[in-house]
């Protein structure tokens, strides 16, 4: 299904709460294939698939805030009440934050996973980085080196490299450029939204101390670590990940094995 010239996937009941799971960079609404059947017993699950990834690759990125324009467009467009809990990791967190931000009133509420929001000390050498990068993120070598990076299970391998050939080159230089200098929008003092903040413990040390900066932020902010895990945990601990999802949507308690920060 389409909206905007965005894949939307949907799962669960239609009268449920809704999530909406956003997908990180060089991937697509696939990685949440572990998620979608626990939530969707009981929740309405909405995946689109980013501008230039997956089955929207050929609606070209433009921007964050042109990205958090279109889910605020899904939420109004998909969900019953115009409201949704909002989940995203990596790429996906830094839209999330954005609409935490931007478009409280339609999100119930949202959690921010593997997102920097602090100065990177070589940003030229990273920009570079990206530029090179580029041409080959689809590379047979550099798929299989992104994938160990990630933890990707390897019963997963293949889903990840049909999901990193599917990006743009154009996306991937933009979102690189992008994220490099990415910050909570100031008006965040002012939004009601609950938003949770989490990174695994084995994340960049950059991506850990933004943790606090990130529920900061928010007036309720909240901000936790998952054990043992790095950046695309959702993958290494799918029931965690899960779990953490349904308590924060529900209202419940985190998980015990959550870590306070």
């Amino acid at each position: 299904m389409t909206l905007m010239a965005i894949f939307v996937q949907e799962a669960g009941p239609d009268g449920g709460p809704s999530v909406v799971l956003l997908h990180g960079a060089g991937t697509s609404g696939w990685m949440w294939n572990r998620q979608i059947p626990a939530l969707a017993a009981g929740l309405r699950v909405l995946v689109p698939d980013l501008p230039g990834h997956g089955r929207s690759n050929t609606h070209p990125w433009i921007s964050i805030a042109d990205t958090a324009e279109l889910v605020a467009e899904t939420i109004s467009a998909r969900t019953p009440d115009g409201k949704a809990h909002v989940v995203g990791l990596s790429l996906g967190g830094y839209v999330a934050a954005h609409l935490a931000t931007t478009s409280p009133e339609l999100l119930s509420s949202a959690v921010v996973s593997g997102v920097n929001v602090l100065p990177f000390p070589n940003p030229g050498t990273m920009r570079l980085i990206g530029r090179v990068m580029g041409p080959i993120i689809g590379w047979g070598p550099v798929v299989r080196a992104n994938a160990r990076n990630l933890g990707v299970p390897p019963e997963d391998f293949e889903g990840y490299r049909a999901a990193v050939r599917a990006m743009t080159r154009q996306a991937f230089r933009r979102v690189n450029e992008e994220v490099l200098h990415f910050r909570v929008p100031d008006q965040s003092k002012d939004s009601p939204c609950r938003v949770l903040a989490v990174a695994g413990e084995n994340e960049h040390e950059l991506i850990r101390r933004s943790l606090t900066d990130i529920a900061g932020a928010f007036p309720e902010g909240l901000a936790r670590l998952a054990p043992g895990v790095g950046h695309g945990w959702n993958g290494e601990r799918p029931e965690l990940f899960t779990a953490m999802i349904r308590s924060w949507a529900l209202g419940d308690p985190l998980p015990e094995e959550l870590l306070s920060v």
